[in-house]
């Protein structure tokens, strides 16, 4: 009998283990959804490991995706992937979504999930190729021996590279496959080739781009500096150094660069901006320029006190940007963008070697980082004729660049009624009357302008683009 009574009781209780499951069930799934598939979960309860097999979903007797977690009551993040970080779901239009937040109050529970969409469109069928003429190919599989595994590296060469016989400045860019390409993007694409090429044809003295592809499942790894208790990661310092003792000698050893410090940039965007901080941070007499895009400065607190540390050893400028929209319960970006440009500050940086924009309508997205990318460009590799940087000067904020007709500005002072304008080559295009706050430049040519104005000793410059 007591036996009889312990087996029932074992049974029972076996019985309310297994039902005492977080149960993720996928209702909805995006037609671009490839066929077959195979589908895992990837969060903060197991590393956020994109492929696990101990995380892949099955498909239950209705044919539904889904997977049993035995987990303890507790508040849970996590995403869908098809394998890795490059198919990892997105938006409807492919773009990055928030993580997803489950609140498991324990026994059984079943969460919905509709997938949207797909970062990499769901790779399903080839997408034309949308890189302009000069975007190249520099290596399909560059050694990158800090790391010991190979990567492509993309090339951006300004339109009269071939005949112009000049030296060019050179911007290293992160996440190579979003850069000018629809074909490789997993979630959209920052058109860096169309921008330059704009800006190059309205008179811009071009820039070299060298795109590193990310790692794909070693993203993470390669665009950390530090480790992180739930996310892993933390080779980003041998990632930078491939940068600068492999990746940056190649390319100023076969091509007409300017090797400087103040001609070198680095940029990226998400945990591309977190180590473009961390390289332009260790490495200031490499990197003068850095652009840093919606930076993901929750990774890790140390990146903080390197920064401090390092302090301002050499003249470089910072453009920071970030967007409202990128605001969560848990995660303040512009805030975080805004304490970081203070802390530089702090370590000795002026005002015009800081920008920081932040915008209302800004998402964690490549169509906002595309938008804003000639702005930061132009920004970051403005060079100011003799015949202009001889004025005594504070910067001028100058809006919307590239302009076509009006240009706006911003002048914290008594506002001047007149300005002088002068071309790319520092000739004086004369005095111009100003409406207000702005400037009619409709009847310019298209190139690139200084803009100077002055209220009795104060003085103020600054560059914009001007395109038909």
């Amino acid at each position: 009998m007591y036996r009889t009574f312990l087996s029932l009781l074992l049974l029972c209780l076996c019985s309310w283990t297994l039902s005492a499951q977080l149960i993720l069930r996928i209702s909805e799934l995006p037609a671009s959804t490839p066929d077959p598939v195979t589908l895992y979960v990837a969060g903060n309860f197991n590393g956020w490991a994109p492929g696990n097999a101990d995380y892949q979903m099955k498909q239950n007797a209705d044919g539904k995706w889904e997977l049993r977690l035995d987990l303890a009551a507790a508040t849970y993040e996590y995403k869908i992937t098809r394998g890795d970080w490059a198919t990892v779901e997105g938006t409807a239009q492919g773009n990055n979504r928030p993580n997803r937040s489950v609140t498991y109050a324990g026994g059984e529970q079943v969460e919905a999930i509709a997938i949207a969409g797909w970062e990499d469109g769901g790779g399903g069928g080839a997408q034309p190729s949308t890189a302009a003429e000069n975007v190249t190919v520099l290596d399909a599989a560059f050694y990158m021996p800090q790391l010991d595994r190979h990567r492509r590296i993309m090339l951006y060469l300004p339109p009269d590279y071939a005949i112009s016989n000049r030296r060019y400045p050179v911007l290293y860019m992160h996440d190579g496959q979003n850069l000018f390409d629809m074909a490789t993007s997993f979630s959209g694409e920052w058109e860096v080739d169309e921008t330059l090429n704009a800006l190059h044809a309205a008179g811009d003295p071009g820039v070299i781009v060298v795109g590193i592809d990310n790692g794909g499942s070693e993203r993470i790894n390669e665009l950390t500096p530090y480790a992180n208790a739930r996310y892993g990661g933390g080779r980003g310092d041998d990632y930078v150094d491939f940068i600068v003792e492999t990746l940056k000698p190649h390319v100023d050893a076969n091509f007409r660069t300017l090797d400087g410090a103040e001609h070198t940039g680095i940029m990226g965007s998400s945990l591309g901006g977190l180590i473009t901080l961390y390289a332009a941070a260790k490495y200031p007499q490499v990197f003068g320029r850095a652009g840093v895009f919606s930076p993901s400065l929750w990774y890790t607190g140390d990146i903080y006190d390197f920064v401090a540390e390092a302090g301002r050893q050499a003249p470089q400028r910072y453009y920071f940007l970030a967007g409202y929209g990128e605001n969560s319960a848990s995660n303040r970006v512009t805030d975080d963008v805004v304490a970081m440009a203070q802390l530089l500050s702090e370590a000795g940086f002026s005002e015009d070697e800081l920008r920081t924009e932040l915008h209302q309508d800004g998402q964690h997205s490549e169509w906002y980082w595309a938008r804003e990318f000639s702005a930061a460009y132009q920004w970051l590799f403005a060079e100011m004729p003799s015949q202009v940087a001889r004025f005594t000067a504070e910067p001028l904020n100058l809006w919307p660049v590239p302009a076509r007709d009006t240009l706006h500005l911003t002048v914290p002072g008594p506002a001047p009624t007149h300005g002088w304008l002068y071309d790319q080559h520092g000739r004086s295009l004369g005095k111009h009357r100003l409406e207000s706050d702005r400037l009619n430049v409709g009847s310019l040519p298209a190139g690139v302008y200084w803009l100077r104005l002055r209220s009795g000793k104060r003085q103020w410059v600054g560059r914009f683009v001007k395109v038909e």
